[in-house]
């Protein structure tokens, strides 16, 4: 689907189109440090332009049958599964997932997204009719009232390298699906996969400018992507300082927003709770995707009476963890997506160090000739002032404090200035849910990491703004209008 000598072109208004300047940039392979393809740099005049475009194909758009958008997301999806394997070998490349998430993660959630939406669902919901009597405003009469979804508008959709096929897709398909047109501004690292959707939708018969696709490996295209004046929405997906930069641009121009920003994920175990599962829901901060993903639970807040157990158990698991190339199939923590960021993991590491943290397995780089690794870490006996606590270092890094009952735990998680999402251990479901509800967090997990995908989802505090995913991304996709008639 793509090669090391391949030259990307830009998307926009239904054709593939030559960067100005023929510009374009190298993107590389985490594993090995080759070379994946190349990617175009947008100016933003041609960032204007896809704006453009999809504000010229939004009434027409709008007005197709909710049945004919869900036709072409449906074929979308089947195109995405008849080539999941060369797309997910790209997203591999691209990212440094393991074969298996890029997989079933990446390309296989892209396809299940967006055949999710490819569901229609009502858009009207009627209002119990209300009695008015006579007064300035007219005579006596019984009101009715409809409330009816109306898409937006034109949504720049700003997507995260840690997912660059079910992040774009859980923005794409609902927008489109409600009846709007998108600008997508894929991450830098990895836009190639965001092109080869472009290349599915347009095969499954998206009409000219409905779908959109800018590049760029600096900040002029998405701020361009952002700032244009036929942008309604922006839909943002990444750190919480880019996200403040974006709701201060936002707010100027009084556009829509729906923000996924950073995670600081507490995890609070119990002295009751089944460690086994606890541990194993834990480590998928090590284990998936390298820690590069918002929703990890990477800060344990343990009880003091499974506090050393919990320590150990954790120690064992990251230590078994192997450690490698994502290409084998035995591999189950691949790269970080840089050496930028594989440095700023390392960074925060010896800072957490200094600050008296006890490294218990990990703090070493990977004995590997090349790629951006890190070693699946451990640091224990940390205390709530120290910034590898409070900042989010995404990665696979995992910290550590201890707690002697309820009261403190819930004070613990609750001391962040993140809220995405929380988890709780217990064999007190009952105790488990009454912490849940006081936890300052958008999700919280019980017992489990896994996520109910018609959920909504989204933060509190500097997590976001906004909840998507199931029927909630087709109601964030929306405004909602009320028609009024006399009975």
């Amino acid at each position: 689907m793509s090669s090391a000598g391949r030259r990307q072109k830009l998307f926009i208004g239904g054709s593939w189109v030559e960067p100005d300047g023929g510009r374009s940039y190298e993107i590389v392979d985490p594993a090995t440090e080759g070379a994946v393809g190349w990617a175009p740099e947008a100016s933003r005049t041609q960032v204007y332009a896809a704006a453009a475009a999809a504000r010229e194909a939004l009434g027409p758009w709008s007005r197709t049958p909710a049945a004919e958008r869900a036709a072409v997301l449906a074929r979308t999806a089947e195109l995405i599964r008849r080539d999941l394997v060369p797309y997910a070998e790209l997203a591999r490349a691209e990212t440094g997932a393991t074969t298996g998430t890029a997989r079933a993660m990446q390309v296989g959630v892209g396809a299940a997204r967006f055949q999710r939406y490819a569901r229609v669902e009502p858009v009207e919901e009627p209002i119990a009719p209300q009695i008015n009597e006579a007064g300035p405003f007219g005579k006596a009469a019984v009101m009715g009232a409809l409330a009816i979804r109306q898409p937006v508008g034109v949504v720049t959709c700003v997507t995260s390298y840690n997912n660059p096929w079910a992040n774009p897709a859980g923005k794409i398909a609902p927008a489109l699906a409600m009846g709007n047109t998108v600008v997508v501004k894929p991450a830098p690292q990895d836009p190639l996969s965001v092109y080869r959707m472009a290349e599915a939708l347009e095969a499954a018969g998206v009409p000219p400018g409905v779908v959109n696709v800018v590049s760029g490996s600096g900040p002029e295209a998405g701020e361009a992507a952002v700032d244009s004046p036929d942008v309604d929405m922006v839909s943002f997906t990444g750190s919480t300082a880019v996200g403040r930069r974006i709701a201060e641009v936002c707010g100027r121009g009084m556009k829509r927003q729906l923000m996924e920003l950073g995670g600081k994920g507490a995890a609070i175990v119990f002295d009751d709770a089944d460690l086994g599962s606890a541990v194993s829901g834990i480590a998928t901060t090590f284990s998936f995707y390298s820690g590069q993903i918002c929703t990890a639970p990477t800060r344990v807040i343990a009880q003091r009476g499974v506090y050393d157990r919990l320590v150990t158990q954790l120690a064992a698991y990251a230590g078994r963890l192997p450690v490698g190339d994502p290409r084998e199939p035995g591999t189950v923590v691949g790269p970080v997506i840089s050496a930028a960021h594989r440095d700023r993991i390392e960074s925060y590491v010896e800072l957490g160090r200094k600050e008296g943290a006890r490294v218990v397995t990990g703090g070493e780089r990977p004995p590997l000739e090349r790629g951006f690794y890190v070693a699946p870490t451990l640091l224990a006996d940390c205390t709530p002032d120290m910034r590898v606590v409070r900042e989010e270092i995404f990665g696979p890094v995992v910290v550590v404090l201890p707690f002697d009952d309820e009261e403190e735990a819930v004070a613990l998680a609750n001391d962040s200035d993140y809220g995405l999402i929380d988890y709780v251990w217990s064999g007190d479901v009952a105790r488990a849910f009454r912490v849940a509800r006081r936890l300052r967090a958008g999700g919280v997990g019980v017992n489990t990491v896994g996520r109910n995908m018609e959920a909504p989802f989204g933060g509190f505090k500097q997590s976001g703004v906004g909840r998507d995913v199931g029927s909630y991304a087709l109601h964030a996709y929306s405004e909602v209008q009320a028609i009024v008639w006399p009975g």
